[in-house]
């Protein structure tokens, strides 16, 4: 059961589709992150864009929702995620502060906005990482202080570009959540 751990939403269930294909962010693993980014040198959650790559089930996005996210731009290929993800959203009553784009998180359109706060969840061992970074940065979706939240393999290796950088890199059991900032 996959739910969501803190503020408006705190306790709310979210629908995960059946199959093997959906690995959504364990509760354990969310709480973890949300409380590295709470009580470390990160921004505040209140009011910040957020966005969602390889959404799935959009636990994290809607964490960052309830938590007290302004709006959350998800992005979701695969057809019975989207449909887990919409019909979360709606249950949620989210709508309002919610965009769904059905399509791939290393091809994004070019957007308006940048972003606070960019979470990705990506199959693991796809390298799909690296193109997201890239798609990011040519397409407007980062800024300066942007902060990229990546879950992956404990064992995977990844080469980023030059214009990210490390800033925290934590592993538990098999999953690794890499912290990014952008450089310079």
């Amino acid at each position: 059961m996959t739910r969501i751990i803190a503020g408006e939403f705190k306790g709310r269930r979210l629908e995960v589709p059946k199959g093997r294909d959906v690995r959504p962010t364990t509760d354990r693993m969310r709480e973890r992150l949300f409380s590295i980014l709470a009580h470390h040198r990160y921004p505040d959650m209140d009011g910040a864009r957020v966005a969602d790559l390889f959404a799935g089930t959009g636990a994290l996005g809607l964490e960052a929702l309830s938590r007290g996210a302004d709006h959350v731009v998800f992005v979701e290929q695969a057809r019975p995620s989207l449909a887990a993800l919409k019909g979360n959203i709606t249950v949620l009553k989210a709508e309002s502060t919610t965009k769904v784009i059905a399509g791939s998180a290393t091809r994004l359109p070019k957007i308006d906005k940048p972003f606070e706060f960019i979470f990705m969840d990506p199959p693991y061992r796809q390298d799909l990482i690296e193109p997201t970074l890239n798609s990011l940065d040519q397409q407007g979706w980062t800024h300066a202080d942007s902060i990229v939240i990546c879950e992956l393999a404990t064992d995977e290796t990844l080469e980023l570009p030059a214009s990210f950088e490390p800033l925290d890199d934590r592993k538990q059991g098999q999953q690794r959540i890499l912290i990014l900032g952008k450089t310079g």
